[in-house]
């Protein structure tokens, strides 16, 4: 019992780890698509940088399901 509530905690604090990386990834990715797109001529909208979010909101959906299911 006490195992599965310890990896609960280990799955939930992956989840809010895994959301500031992604934050940090984001941003960055999106910071370097406007200067490409300024400097060195990118075709691509800086838009696209957001698109790194899609694996990153899968696997805190997955840490987020894991916690919930080691809680019960």
């Amino acid at each position: 019992m006490k195992t599965r509530k310890y990896l609960s905690h280990i799955f939930l604090a992956l989840a809010i780890l895994t959301s500031h990386v992604m934050c940090a990834a984001v941003a960055y990715h999106y910071c370097a698509m406007q200067w490409g797109i300024r400097y060195e001529g990118y075709s691509a909208p800086a838009s696209v940088a957001l698109l790194l979010a899609i694996p990153y909101g899968a696997g805190i959906g997955i840490c987020l399901i894991l916690a919930r299911a080691f809680h019960k």
